[in-house]
């Protein structure tokens, strides 16, 4: 898959931007502040229908703006797809494929994916269980519907219940049918989640050990209270003390997948350079994860990789990202030092453009150093 053009209106710091891409690797330069990251952002949202980076809708909007509206045109399986996000302040987004509008966003997830390597990529070491537990929802749900419809539903469902808790209902009928529907969703969004550890952890060992080398040892488990048991038999063994405490404290939502360096959390033990070592190889084995299981290569996102790491770690991280296993790169940074080794070493056409205060321009094209 390859995004040929980006119209951006309004969006974070950037007033208006329309940007053709290469096929190959696209590089954006300029100082911190300036809009790099928004303009991968931007590509994100058209992905997901939501920021990597904001935690509202409404803050995307360009400050003093009333709307702001994102276009993507993309080639996928070689046929030109358009997607078109809008919102306005103080409405619901609206997204359209081929002039249609979405009536469920659901449905749009997994048509254009996308790995978003970011500095807040930390949080997946230092944050709590639920940074993870999206990582794993992000990565199944991109290739299994019957996955996200089971997480979507499994979250109303809990919903539901912690609401009659609170409400101090104590009909078991009610319970009986908003937890049946938890049991028979829980179990799917358990055995899913189980198998994609299971194959994912040796492709991040792999990359790990190409960033890394392989004197260090890295390891990922999956943390379920669903393991040797069922969520009917849970709900059953804590329904009185959900009623005391007023939520519903068991089941697939307090999962966690246990990130490790040695025999020993990540979270705990390791240096700067290694947290971002581990991230970076999280999210490359993400794409690898995708590219087997989906039917189009995504598109690949960098911003920032560089920062903080030995020039060992850099250099074997270039070399990982020179290779054409990718398709198409977005990528930033701040001077042209580590964008010049990439393009001098990635075959493909290459595209330049420098970022300054929210405009982006296109400074080089088809490689030209």
């Amino acid at each position: 898959m390859k995004l040929r053009h980006l119209n951006i209106l309004n969006y974070k710091n950037v007033a208006e931007a329309n940007l053709d891409f290469a096929d190959g690797l696209n590089c954006l330069i300029g100082n911190n502040g300036m809009g790099k990251t928004n303009i991968l952002d931007a590509i994100y949202y058209l992905s997901f229908c939501r920021s990597y980076t904001a935690p509202t809708d409404q803050s995307v909007i360009r400050h003093d703006e009333p709307y702001m509206m994102l276009q993507g045109t993309y080639d996928r399986r070689e046929v030109e797809e358009q997607v078109v996000v809008s919102l306005q302040r103080g409405k619901r987004k609206v997204v359209r494929r081929g002039g249609k509008e979405y009536q469920r966003l659901s449905q749009h997830i997994g048509l254009l994916p996308v790995v978003m390597i970011s500095p807040m990529d930390q949080d997946l070491i230092r944050g709590t269980g639920e940074e993870r537990r999206r990582l794993m929802d992000q990565i199944i749900s991109q290739g299994d519907k019957e996955y996200l419809d089971a997480l979507i539903r499994y979250g109303k469902a809990v919903e539901q219940r912690n609401s009659m808790i609170r409400q101090e209902m104590r009909d078991p009928l009610l319970y009986e049918t908003v937890e049946a529907v938890m049991c028979q969703t829980a179990a799917v969004v358990h055995q899913r989640r189980a198998d994609f550890v299971k194959q994912f952890t040796p492709i991040f060992m792999r990359y790990y050990n190409a960033i890394a080398g392989d004197q260090e040892t890295v390891n990922l488990t999956y943390q379920s209270q669903l393991t040797g048991t069922t969520m009917g038999e849970l709900l059953a063994a804590n329904r009185e003390r959900d009623m005391i405490i007023g939520y519903t404290t068991r089941g697939v939502h307090r999962d966690d997948m246990e990130l490790l360096l040695g025999d020993y959390p990540m979270r705990r033990t390791g240096s700067q350079g290694q947290c971002k070592t581990y991230t970076l190889a999280l999210r490359l084995a993400q794409f690898d994860f995708l590219k087997a299981n989906i039917p189009v290569t995504p598109l690949l996102l960098l911003d920032d990789i560089f920062d903080k790491l030995d020039a060992r770690r850099v250099e074997r991280i270039v070399e990982v990202v020179s290779s054409d296993r990718f398709g198409q790169i977005f990528i930033t940074d701040t001077n042209r030092t580590h964008l010049d080794h990439i393009m001098r070493r990635m075959p493909g056409d290459h595209r330049l453009f420098i970022v300054t205060d929210g405009h982006c321009e296109p400074v080089e094209k088809g490689g030209q150093q």
